[in-house]
Parts: structure tokens; C-alpha cells; sequence
């Protein structure tokens, strides 16, 4: 059973009853809401919001196509999708990482070892923004980081005008990133992630 489907605020929300066909018999309905880890075979679909969301803005995206498989193959366990009817609307891509802040190197490598979840790419879909998804989302998942025991903090690296965006889910500014992307440069923030005794015991992790 995976970490996801242990937790009561992961599991699928069913908004629907069942539909009956004219017959009377009950037709199989996807879930209204539901999240879960992302697989390789969601790259395609996470590439396309996170590519109308960021080339608009910056011109470019935190992960490519290649990319984004590469991290659903290597860590899928630390990602997080957000599938409506079956459709995904909002995704968070993550990997680990084992020093105090992030380098350049880190935003291609996985460490196994590490305790820091460097957090790449949060993304919606335009069709459903402005609706308070990507704050619901970041809030399910530092749930969910809880309680894997080798997560210690979350970090991520993200431009000025989001700072404030990512201080109302709890993250902390650290100061001006090391990494660089093009002529963009970031501020570099954490949350610490706490409680793994705690929630092991009260949510069934």
C-alpha cells in the first residue's frame, strides 16, 4: 500500500453518487477529486500545464519533457497530482536533496540520502487558477511529506512576486538563491516538515 493511500487527507473525495443506467444498474463514475503520486505515463499531461504556466511568464520551464520523466521514474513517491474526473488539473514535482541550500546541481540530481525535498514545480491549469488549488495542494502535500520519516524540510527556489504566494503556505525566505536560470535569478526558501512521530500515530502512516 503506498504512503498516499494511507492517509485519510489523501485519499479520493467522491463529490458524486453513482450513476444508474436505464436498466437500473449503477455505471462506474471516476472520482470528483482525487490526489495521488504521479507515474512516468502522467508526463505528457504535467508538461503541458506546466508549459502554458511558465513559458507566458518566464519564457522558459522548470522541468522539460525529459526531465520530468526522469524524476517520475527516480522518485515518484515524492510528487503529487491533483485529478479531477480523472482529468489532471494541479501537480508538485520534487526530488531530494542533501545539502543545507540548493546549487545548480539540483536541479537535475536526486539524493537518495538526503532530507531536504527540493520542491521544483508547483503548476495548475489555467483553466481552473484563481480557485485557491495551488494553496490546497502545497497544504496536502506537506501533509504528506510528514510522514515519510526522511523528510526533515522542504525547499524550493522561486521568483519575487511569489515570495508572498509561498509565505501564506508557510514557507520561510532564506535570501537570494545560488542558482540561476537565464537571466533569472530567485530567492531560496524552506518549511520544515515536523511531527513524524506525531502523525505516524494519528493518521495511520
Amino acid at each position: 500500500m503506498s504512503a498516499l493511500s494511507a492517509l485519510p487527507f489523501l485519499k479520493p473525495v467522491h463529490l458524486r453518487s453513482p450513476r444508474s443506467s436505464p436498466g437500473g444498474q449503477r455505471r462506474h463514475t471516476l472520482p470528483a477529486s482525487e490526489f495521488r503520486c504521479l507515474s512516468p505515463e502522467d508526463a505528457v499531461s504535467v508538461f503541458e500545464i506546466e508549459r502554458e504556466a511558465f513559458i507566458s511568464v518566464s519564457g522558459d520551464c522548470p522541468l522539460h519533457l525529459d526531465e520530468i520523466r526522469h524524476f517520475l521514474n527516480l522518485c515518484p513517491e515524492l510528487s503529487l497530482g491533483w485529478f479531477e474526473e480523472g482529468r489532471l488539473v494541479a501537480f508538485i514535482i520534487s526530488s531530494l536533496w542533501d545539502q543545507e541550500r540548493l546549487s545548480q546541481a539540483a536541479l537535475t540530481l536526486h539524493k537518495p540520502q538526503g532530507s531536504a525535498v527540493h520542491i521544483h514545480v508547483l503548476a495548475v491549469h489555467r483553466t481552473v487558477r484563481q480557485q485557491g488549488k495551488g494553496s490546497i495542494l502545497m497544504w496536502r502535500y506537506l501533509q504528506y511529506l510528514r510522514c515519510l520519516p526522511f523528510a526533515r524540510r522542504a525547499l524550493l527556489m522561486c521568483e519575487n512576486f511569489l515570495v508572498p504566494f509561498y509565505q501564506k503556505c508557510g514557507f520561510e525566505a532564506l535570501g537570494p538563491c545560488e542558482v540561476t536560470v537565464g537571466d533569472l535569478a530567485f530567492v531560496e526558501m524552506q518549511h520544515p516538515v515536523r511531527g513524524h512521530a506525531f502523525m505516524r500515530r494519528n493518521s495511520g502512516c
